[in-house]
């Protein structure tokens, strides 16, 4: 049986989790936790380009045969995961690398949720107020460092992951790779979800499945010890819209820096003030 894989690449706290469970409800599609296939990816691209035997050689065979490797590797990976036709497979970095996987996996279908900033902060600092045992280095006190909900906001939008994957997606739609994108709106799909699904099946070109969305059972599965109390991966089992409280949780002078600071984003997916 041929296996196809598709990609999922969204911000972080924007519902990927929740899209990737919503997904495996159908019985022809296998769903991942956030994957490390990319990486073996990356990985061979290291040993690709600091083999010197490579380099002394066809260069261009060498080259064919770093992407016949990768192609022959997704293969074996997935068959290993699933006997299932279609895999969706979650990390943020693969719309990043858009131009690398579409000569691996020509035409690759990219999902890509997106989410209110103001609401992705919020989560965030949510995160961090219900865990305050937890001390991870990001507060300073003797040098004043990330001790309020500003600094906090900046420093994340500065690193990861937040700022991370800002800058990538900014690239991506520069060098309109994010064209072949399709982009989802987390808001749209929890309070429209069926045409966002639709929507959906039409970009991977599969059958659309009936999904209950009064029940979504979680069967993506990871240890969030190993990703921080930020990389909250267990989902609500009802698709419903949680309150916009972001204001409340960031104070209106912080919400107004990242609306201005982000403007081209707000813009771009039709979040206003």
């Amino acid at each position: 049986m041929s296996q196809t894989v598709f990609y999922q690449s969204s911000l972080p706290r924007a519902g990927s989790t929740l899209l990737q469970n919503i997904l495996a409800q159908n019985p022809l599609i296998h769903s991942t936790p956030t994957s490390g296939m990319i990486d073996l990816m990356l990985g061979t691209r290291i040993g690709y380009n600091g083999n010197k035997e490579a380099k002394a050689g066809d260069k261009e065979m060498c080259k064919e045969g770093f992407y016949a490797y990768c192609r022959e590797g997704f293969k074996g990976y997935i068959k290993n995961l699933t006997d299932k036709p279609y895999i969706l497979d979650k990390n943020r970095a693969w719309g990043s690398y858009y131009s690398l996987l579409s000569n691996i996996n020509p035409n690759p279908k990219i999902l890509f949720m997106v989410r209110d900033l103001r609401a992705v902060f919020a989560s965030m600092e949510k995160k961090f107020r219900e865990n305050p045992d937890y001390d991870d280095g990001l507060l300073d006190n003797s040098k004043l460092r990330n001790i309020t909900t500003y600094q906090r906001v900046q420093t994340w939008a500065s690193g990861h992951p937040i700022g991370y994957a800002m800058e990538k997606l900014n690239q991506s739609i520069l060098d309109k790779t994010a064209h072949n994108f399709l982009f989802i709106k987390y808001e749209d799909l929890c309070t429209d979800p069926i045409p966002q699904l639709k929507s959906i099946y039409d970009y991977l070109g599969i059958e659309y499945f009936e999904h209950n969305l009064s029940h979504i059972p979680q069967v993506t599965i990871e240890d969030d010890t190993v990703h921080g109390i930020y990389g909250d991966h267990t989902i609500r089992n009802t698709l419903k819209m949680l309150p916009q409280d972001y204001e409340q949780v960031l104070g209106k002078t912080t919400s107004d820096w990242i609306y201005s600071t982000y403007k081209s984003y707000f813009d771009l997916f039709g979040y206003s003030k």
